[in-house]
């Protein structure tokens, strides 16, 4: 996630300096033993402009096992946003890690508070054949640059809501026709499936899907805000006595999300954890109970699911590295230390 860094849009939207850190820092516990808030350790409340933090990233990353970082990428009709990290990563050469980009193509839309029916966007997505072949033109330098992660000499490009595209098809030969004139092979497309888990991004001309986690399908009532009967007895259940929580159980997620797999090829990506009370306050989505053996059992089931595709297409995604409002971090933290890096660096350490 680049969003550690201020910039004039939140400026803007939510008030002069805001950063993700601006939520994290003020979440509070709901119930008894509720963490929160989740604060890091070892890289601090870090500024993603500071070229020493992304190397120290990049090295924890190594030190851990994992091969490369999936940049969250925002493009509207032209606009970037929260670019600068990415732009400096490109222009500086450092650090030498491997990346890829997954376009965020959705809306950005604030509610109201105390009026969480209505919205207003913020900036919205859009689409057409010269926008996306401005998007591509873009594309070409990260794509040529020698870190950028390709599955058979071709640049791995994912993005988040493929049935959102009005023509996915014809994206995607925009890209390629843009790709070929500049020297560069047919971007690997991967489409995640999170809002969409019934529908295969192969069907619209995707490579191939991305499992992506969490998925909220398995979760009762998650879309509901407020008091529910179903609700109130699993909050009771779990020694929660107020009602109106959202709180469901890691380890029972989990095993919801292992025994209820998505049937079609997709590369798997377990989540860490999810919490979003940072942001969403009373009606955050809690995955209470979170502990470093469940999810290390989910990287062992991740690289199970792989271990027949093709050597090159042998990717597991980790959700996430440093979604902090989110409660979903690899990153050290007060609570849990390193002992999320520590079960990737057990299950994919001696991949070879």
């Amino acid at each position: 996630m680049p969003q550690y860094h201020p910039v004039p849009e939140n400026d803007a939207w939510w008030g002069k300096g805001f950063t993700e850190w601006t939520n994290v820092s003020a979440a509070r516990p709901l119930f008894k033993g509720h963490y929160q808030p989740q604060l890091p350790t070892d890289n601090g409340y870090y500024d993603l402009r500071v070229p020493e933090t992304r190397e120290a990233q990049a090295q924890m990353a190594r030190e851990y096992g994992i091969d490369g970082f999936c940049y969250y990428h925002y493009w509207f009709s032209g606009k970037r946003l929260l670019h600068q990290p990415i732009d400096e990563v490109l222009a500086s050469g450092k650090p030498d890690f491997p990346f890829c980009y997954f376009w965020a193509n959705e809306s950005w839309s604030r509610r109201w508070e105390g009026k969480e029916q209505e919205s207003v966007k913020l900036i919205e997505q859009k689409y057409s054949d010269e926008d996306h072949r401005a998007h591509a033109e873009w594309l070409v330098s990260s794509f040529k640059d020698e870190r950028y992660i390709k599955i058979n000499g071709r640049p791995l490009f994912l993005v988040y809501k493929p049935f959102d595209l009005p023509d996915a098809p014809r994206m995607i030969a925009i890209f390629e026709e843009v790709c070929r004139e500049n020297g560069i092979p047919k971007p690997y497309f991967v489409g995640s499936n999170s809002h969409d888990p019934d529908k295969n991004p192969a069907d619209i001309g995707f490579d191939c899907a991305i499992h992506f986690q969490t998925r909220h399908n398995l979760l009762s009532e998650f879309w509901i805000d407020g008091f529910t009967p179903k609700r109130m007895i699993r909050n009771l259940m779990q020694g929660i006595l107020n009602p109106t929580l959202k709180v469901y159980d890691y380890k029972q997620y989990k095993e919801r999300a292992r025994i209820h797999k998505i049937r079609y090829k997709g590369f798997p990506c377990p989540m860490v954890g999810f919490d979003n009370t940072a942001r969403k306050g009373k009606n955050a989505v809690i995955l209470a109970n979170q502990n470093v053996e469940d999810f290390k059992a989910s990287l062992v089931d991740a690289l199970n699911d792989v271990k027949d595709f093709p050597e090159e297409e042998q990717i597991v995604f980790v959700n996430s590295w440093n979604e902090w409002a989110e409660g979903n971090h690899l990153e050290p933290c007060v609570k849990f230390g390193r002992g999320f890096l520590e079960a990737v660096q057990e299950v994919f350490g001696n991949k070879s």
